[in-house]
């Protein structure tokens, strides 16, 4: 009877061991520990950035800077970055948990192109002009998923974070609503002008305006969005073009002209606020050109 005992107790540590063989994680060099178990970036690292540098697999670079509160491209004449796009990538760093590292090798490195070398994106954030923290972003494995890797560190997460968030071109990071004028007081152009006096809007000849048509103004002037910036030639040839509409504008923070301008089959914009025309859309460029100069200098009624 106990050699049968004995022969079950073999057979059941026999399955263990087999069990155990099938099921146990392979290692492909990842330590595999409750401290694998961490934050990507401490809030004091991705809070105390006043600097990010970007780099793609085409040897593209974008350099974000901040001043103040604002985050600013200086490759593109310091013109305004898009701040929220920016602070939320750097919330989605500083919140991100890890959980356990898929890989850890040399190999794996190469594979899912988070080396040195070998990249699809490589965030670096920086503050004073020192290196806080390198990140390198490799391929997808799977919907808004990459694979990264902290510079001098050998484990290989997956993330919640898409390429798509962090294009390697300066342009791609303009603040498209740089142009907007949110509280005008005065605005002039070809064929009519108009004063805000307390509620209320008067034409140059002291009528009110039609309603419908200086909601459409006021509104274009709150919403729009540049497409993007010029190429250097278009930059060169709009300079000696004649502007198609100029606007003239007055408001709570400051004094500003809008210039509009079509060629091509394109449409531009020009403000006295920065020293770059601007891609405009189709959209954008009629809700401005349409606008009917009698109706806002004396109501259809």
């Amino acid at each position: 009877m106990s050699r049968v005992v004995s022969l079950l107790l073999l057979l059941s540590l026999v399955q263990c061991v087999i069990v155990i063989g099938l099921y146990w994680p392979q290692s492909s060099g990842v330590a595999q520990s409750p401290d694998s178990v961490t934050q990507l970036f401490a809030p004091s690292i991705t809070g105390g950035a006043d600097e990010i540098v970007i780099d793609d697999e085409h040897d593209s670079e974008v350099r974000l800077s901040k001043r103040g509160e604002r985050w600013l491209l200086p490759e593109l004449g310091s013109l305004p970055a898009d701040s929220d796009r920016i602070e939320k990538l750097l919330a989605t760093l500083a919140g991100e948990q890890t959980g356990w590292p898929v890989a850890s090798t040399v190999a794996a490195r190469q594979r899912f192109q988070v080396a040195n070398y070998h990249y699809q994106r490589r965030l670096t954030l920086m503050a004073n002009g020192e290196e806080l923290g390198v990140l390198y972003l490799g391929t997808s494995p799977g919907f808004r998923k990459v694979h990264a890797r902290r510079g001098g560190q050998d484990a290989i997460f997956s993330i919640n974070l898409s390429l798509f968030d962090i294009p390697g071109e300066s342009e791609l990071w303009l603040d498209r609503r740089l142009l907007q004028i949110r509280t005008p007081t005065r605005i002039v152009a070809d064929g009519y002008s108009l004063t805000r006096e307390g509620d209320h809007w008067v034409s140059g000849i002291g009528q009110e305006p039609d309603s419908r048509e200086l909601e459409a103004l006021l509104g274009a002037l709150r919403s729009l969005q540049v497409e993007g910036v010029a190429s250097p030639d278009m930059q060169r040839e709009l300079s000696g073009t004649e502007a198609r509409l100029v606007l003239e504008i007055q408001s709570l923070s400051g004094e500003f002209t809008l210039e509009f301008f079509s060629t091509e089959g394109e449409h531009f914009i020009y403000s006295s606020e920065y020293a770059l025309f601007f891609l405009l859309s189709d959209y954008d460029y009629e809700r401005f050109t349409s606008i009917d100069a009698r109706l806002l200098e004396q109501s259809a009624g």
